[in-house]
């Protein structure tokens, strides 16, 4: 059998370390904002080449914060990308924001920068792109739209992260790069966890008060916060494995490498370009009987995954924000996208095998 995922395998060779980090953290007895937590910042900023990482408690509260801190104005209108995975669209409900759902480029499923412009109107504060799958967005047209109307650009990083758009890391190229830390991600906890890049110090200091409470110093709240805090134990964790996160994107993309140079059969393979390094978190492929391939893939004992099967706009919870969206591209992608294994957990036979087993496939 080959998995889609396998994460007690995927985390095997940090176990030994895990173990020491587990013994030393709960030997301490801190176990909320204490040295695990600062020092993973320290190091996830350095990683980025950014001034300040603020360590939250997962993916989608890291996008919640990242929009509280900027302070618009209730209603202000949210560009987002119809194609992506709930969370994204949820962040921006749950400020009492409007989120403004703005079609992918077919090729590369990530926001199309050449719709973003006529959707912004007078109310248009923010664009939130999503760097989907682990392919960064087309950020050169991005920023020149942020920059020709004043608005702020928020990062959604959850899939991708050490991925780069013309040799520069994404998250680093808005106010807020927001991040999750979610097991299965290419940086990955073993439990929630998120987190929040950025540059300005103003924008940091009133992260880290969000996060705890609206303060920072105990007792003493300055603002309206939340209980949104990442705990010891998930950033000792994810210290271990940061220093492993270029090889694991590199052993991805040994994967990825071999289903372009192997799959035969006519599938629609992720889009390639030399100014882009994709991380290659999901590895999907399309086909119009994306139904039946799975179900013969499920017989040959080979795990896959849809995502996402329903798009946001489709969703029960969110019908009443888009009663009359008519988005063909989402959903084309979404009726026909298939993901299939390509984890640091897996090895090149495996890969061979499913290959195979695709080829295969009438």
């Amino acid at each position: 059998m080959i998995p889609y995922e396998h994460l007690e395998r995927l985390n095997r060779p940090f176990r030994e370390e895990y173990q020491k980090q587990f013994n030393a953290v709960l030997d301490k007895g801190h176990y909320i904002l204490g040295d695990q937590l600062e020092q993973f910042e320290k190091e996830f900023a350095a990683y980025h080449s950014v001034n300040h990482c603020i360590g939250v408690s997962n993916g989608l509260d890291a996008i919640i914060l990242a929009l509280k801190a900027l302070r618009l104005p209730e209603g202000s209108e949210v560009i987002v990308p119809s194609n992506t995975y709930i969370a994204t669209i949820l962040a921006v409900v749950a400020c009492n924001l409007k989120p403004v759902l703005v079609e992918p480029d077919i090729k590369t499923y990530n926001i199309d920068p050449l719709k973003i412009e006529q959707a912004i109107t007078v109310k248009t504060r923010v664009i939130l792109v999503v760097h989907l799958y682990g392919k960064a967005c087309s950020m050169d047209e991005i920023l020149k739209i942020k920059n020709d109307y004043g608005l702020f650009l928020i990062e959604d990083c959850a899939q991708a992260h050490g991925a780069t758009y013309k040799n520069k890391l994404i998250g680093t190229f808005g106010e807020f790069g927001a991040f999750s830390f979610y097991p299965t991600k290419n940086l990955g906890a073993l439990g929630d966890a998120g987190g929040i890049i950025c540059n300005d110090d103003e924008h940091a200091h009133t992260l880290r008060q969000l996060r705890n409470y609206g303060s920072d110093r105990k007792y003493y709240n300055d603002i309206v916060g939340y209980n949104n805090r990442l705990d010891e134990m998930q950033a000792a964790f994810l210290r271990v494995k940061l220093r492993k996160l270029n090889e694991m994107n590199a052993h991805r993309n040994r994967l990825a490498d071999l289903y372009f140079n192997n799959l035969t059969n006519n599938y629609i393979l992720p889009a390639r370009n030399s100014a882009y390094y994709d991380v290659y978190h999901i590895f999907n492929i399309r086909c119009q009987n994306r139904d039946t391939l799975q179900q013969y893939l499920a017989s040959k004992e080979i795990g896959t995954v849809i995502h996402y099967p329903v798009p946001p706009h489709q969703q029960k919870a969110l019908i009443p924000f888009f009663p009359d969206a008519v988005l063909p591209i989402a959903e084309e992608i979404h009726n026909t996208t298939l993901s299939i294994p390509c984890s640091f957990c897996h090895s090149e036979n495996e890969i061979f095998e499913v290959i195979d087993a695709i080829n295969k496939f009438n």
